[in-house]
């Protein structure tokens, strides 16, 4: 018996699936303003978690799986250890973007160029845009994770790095059982995420599409209908139908650096008096306003990003996957490789955390811990601290801005 299921036959809670349910006497579900109840005893915890459960709408289906549950903390384990955002761009989307996954997307945009054509069509997502996600996700169906979903998202609910985000979704699981959409044994990654898409339950809840027409949305074994309800996530999260997302540039000479900021959105003319070209000549025609992304620095890669690649940093908050994921659908969409660069040498994980540690001492804002991870907080300080000291503002750490500081 595991631990959940222990505290639970303590309490009285752990019931046959034939006996019904008894929780009159459980503590009433919580309002959603508050943030939810995490750690500490379990018992409590989850008798709470049981009535908010039920106050949503969970029934019994969902209700007697939620009983069957158990702490996972190999879950945990990968939470802590997401070693992948300490990467550089230049590494990740090598590894990322290859020579595989480019042939697979072009072969996939043509299998499904009418699930692709209808994507677009009815949200205004590019079949690349969608593509792109799809390989970076789960290698386009083939490696979608193999955490028990239940088991996952109960253990980050119980958690309290980021219950706010997981009870709900944890909830959306337990809805999915309910109505037969998701099977109970269902696994997916350590996060909680379902299927060729990596969608969290609140969004194949609330957004999945049956794009096969078989009069059931899933997620895990139909393509049509993984790209159709990536297309109308996107949608929901922002996406202009018709607008690009990103365009690899030129730095022809030096500008004010303090301006690439990836909000600070500005007309090409803007760009172009301060040398910034396009891949085979001047900038076109603006496509709505850009903004310069320095993903390594001033001599690194450069990208003119519009609004929509604010869409990519919604579906992931790390600017390296988005900028990676953006880069992957431009090559989908028939962009060439990235231009030769030599960006300045970075800084390694430990000597990141030597970086935040001096920056939160100068009174920065550094987040909840010093974790070693180049992130916007981290990017916006050393911006500050470059000005401050009379260095090219272009919020990439170097062993000389480390030094100086």
């Amino acid at each position: 018996m595991n631990r959940l299921s222990t505290a639970l036959a303590a309490a009285g809670l752990l019931l046959t699936s034939s006996a019904s349910y008894a929780l009159d006497q459980v503590a009433p579900a919580q309002t959603p303003a508050e943030k939810p109840a995490c750690g500490g005893e379990l018992e409590p915890w989850f008798n709470g978690l049981i009535a908010e459960a039920r106050s949503a709408g969970v029934g019994e289906r969902g209700l007697n799986e939620l009983l069957k549950a158990s702490l996972d903390d190999k879950v945990l384990e990968r939470d802590r250890a997401q070693g992948v955002f300490s990467q550089t761009f230049l590494t990740f989307s090598s590894r990322m973007v290859s020579d595989y996954r480019l042939k697979q997307g072009a072969a996939n945009l043509k299998k499904y160029a009418s699930t692709f054509a209808e994507a677009e069509q009815e949200y205004g997502v590019p079949g690349p845009v969608i593509a792109a996600f799809w390989g970076l996700e789960t290698d386009f169906g083939a490696v979608q994770g193999d955490f028990d979903t239940l088991n996952a998202l109960l253990t980050l609910s119980f958690d309290c790095r980021r219950p706010e985000l997981f009870r709900p979704q944890l909830i959306a699981l337990l809805k999915l059982f309910d109505n037969g959409v998701v099977d109970a044994k269902t696994t997916g990654a350590w996060a909680g995420e379902i299927g060729q898409m990596q969608m969290l339950p609140t969004d194949y809840l609330e957004r999945g599409v049956d794009g096969d027409d078989d009069g059931k949305v899933d997620l895990k074994h139909s393509a049509p209908d993984a790209i159709m309800t990536a297309a109308r996530v996107l949608r929901d999260l922002g996406w202009k139908r018709g607008e690009p997302w990103l365009e690899e540039v030129k730095l022809t000479k030096d500008l004010p650096w303090e301006n690439a900021i990836r909000t600070n959105r500005l007309p090409h003319s803007k760009w172009s008096e301060w040398g910034v070209t396009g891949m085979n000549g001047p900038l076109g025609p603006d496509d709505g306003d850009a903004s310069l992304l320095l993903p390594m620095g001033r001599k690194g890669p450069a990208f003119l990003s519009y609004s929509n690649f604010d869409v990519f940093v919604e579906w992931n908050k790390s600017i390296i996957y988005a900028t990676t994921a953006a880069y992957f659908a431009t090559r989908l969409a028939g962009a060439g490789p990235l231009q030769a660069t030599t960006p300045e040498v970075g800084l390694n994980p430990d000597q990141m955390k030597e970086l935040q540690n001096k920056l939160a001492a100068r009174g920065h804002d550094m987040g909840p811990k010093i974790d070693g991870v180049f992130g916007i907080l981290t990017r916006d300080a050393v911006r500050d601290e470059q000005i401050r000291l009379g260095m090219p503002a272009d919020s990439w750490p170097t062993p000389e801005l480390l030094g100086k500081l």
